[in-house]
């Protein structure tokens, strides 16, 4: 779990990166006018402290001159250009600066490259690979919906080689009324990130700003729990601290306030973090999407698939809910099945029947219990947004 805009320089404090720590959140990437090398030593010396990881991004004047005012290029005509050895040679310095601090885990190359950077942003990547292999290239994609988005995502992978596909959508609009394209964003990403077999990643909206709201505790525990059913690997929070309102889009409030309080959000994230999804993330880190599905839903969100009984899961009888399907790498024959709410307002109950194949069932329960039998089926009462996971032991495949 990472944040992105965390304390400013003046609160670049161990006791604020233990705070974050505290909230079970493991790494953060600079920024929140952390424009210089300086700052970025002082903040990788205390996370580390801390026990947090960090990814520099563009603030850093040599990232920010190369991924945002130059683009990479040979071509002597190009305007404000410079060359991939030059640019390889800037990521060695950089790296050079950085290495002896523990907490240093890479670099946020691009957040949000337009088409016409992802050239630039392949290049900065494939310079990071280069020099130092074991440090993460990060970039993140804009939202979208359609045709014409997933042929962006799919321009991007192409042209970047990006390690994970990771992208931003807010749901929670003015109101706490949920954007229901969000499956569709959701739909597309997973998609493409199965068919270049790297993991995906999410930001989850944990800000209000303009059109949109500050999400409830049931509300960002839902963004969580549709992304893990979606099949997210990778978790972010948008933002830790409140923008100021030089920054625009009307910011009001996030994890932590302006003035450096924390707001429910805060015991909020840090609940969900270390009680749901560090163990549970644990179960379905290693695991394969095989799908998604809506079920007891109609209307259906655009882009979504409604559930289909399977050699697994036979019926899913009740309220509303998000279905997603997992296996292991080497596809022994178990699933894993997590069960979602769709509803962010009101608790649910739902009846699972398993299916011929399911010859054992057992729920997930963080702490020393781990996975309780099932027997034939399961009442699941789920909260606001909650989620529970199911492993179904199947008959082992020959192929």
């Amino acid at each position: 779990m990472g944040i992105f805009w965390p304390p400013h320089p003046y609160e670049i404090t161990l006791e604020r990166y233990q705070e974050i720590a505290a909230a079970g959140m493991t790494f953060l990437i600079t920024g929140n006018y952390m424009f210089d090398q300086y700052i970025n030593r002082r903040a990788l010396d205390l996370a580390a402290q801390a026990g947090l990881k960090v990814l520099v991004n563009a603030p850093e004047p040599r990232l920010s001159a190369t991924t945002h005012t130059l683009s990479v290029t040979d071509d002597p005509a190009a305007p404000l250009r410079i060359s991939p050895a030059d640019t390889t040679r800037l990521v060695q310095q950089m790296v050079d600066d950085y290495r002896r601090y523990p907490a240093f885990a890479g670099f946020d190359v691009y957040d949000e490259p337009p088409q016409a950077k992802f050239p630039t942003a392949a290049a900065v990547t494939a310079a990071v690979r280069s020099v130092a292999p074991d440090l993460l290239a990060y970039s993140n994609l804009v939202p979208g919906n359609g045709a014409t988005y997933a042929a962006m995502v799919a321009r991007y992978i192409d042209t970047v080689a990006p390690p994970v596909l990771s992208f931003d959508r807010y749901p929670i609009l003015t109101g706490g009324v949920i954007d229901l394209n969000y499956f569709d964003n959701w739909a597309i990403i997973r998609r493409a990130g199965l068919a270049a077999g790297i993991p995906t990643w999410v930001y989850l909206q944990s800000v209000k700003y303009a059109r949109h709201e500050l999400p409830t505790e049931a509300q960002l525990r839902w963004q969580a729990n549709i992304s893990l059913a979606y099949g997210a690997k990778g978790i972010l929070y948008f933002t830790y601290w409140t923008p100021d309102p030089a920054r625009g889009e009307a910011f009001e409030s996030a994890i932590i306030t302006r003035t450096g309080e924390r707001t429910h959000l805060y015991e909020a994230a840090a609940t969900l973090n270390t009680q749901w999804l560090t163990p549970v993330g644990r179960e379905l880190k290693p695991l394969v999407s095989v799908s998604v599905t809506h079920a007891n839903e109609n209307p259906l969100p655009p882009g979504t698939e409604p559930f289909v009984p399977d050699e697994y899961v036979r019926a899913v009888e009740g309220g509303a809910v998000v279905v997603g399907q997992f296996r292991s790498a080497t596809d022994d024959g178990s699933r894993w099945v997590l069960v979602v709410n769709r509803s962010d307002r009101a608790e649910t109950t739902v009846r699972l029947t398993f299916g011929s194949s399911t010859r054992s069932a057992g729920r997930f329960h963080a702490g020393p219990m781990g996975y309780k039998p099932a027997r034939g089926s399961a009442f699941v009462q789920l909260a606001a947004g909650g989620a529970a996971l199911f492993q179904l032991d199947g008959a082992a495949r020959t192929g």
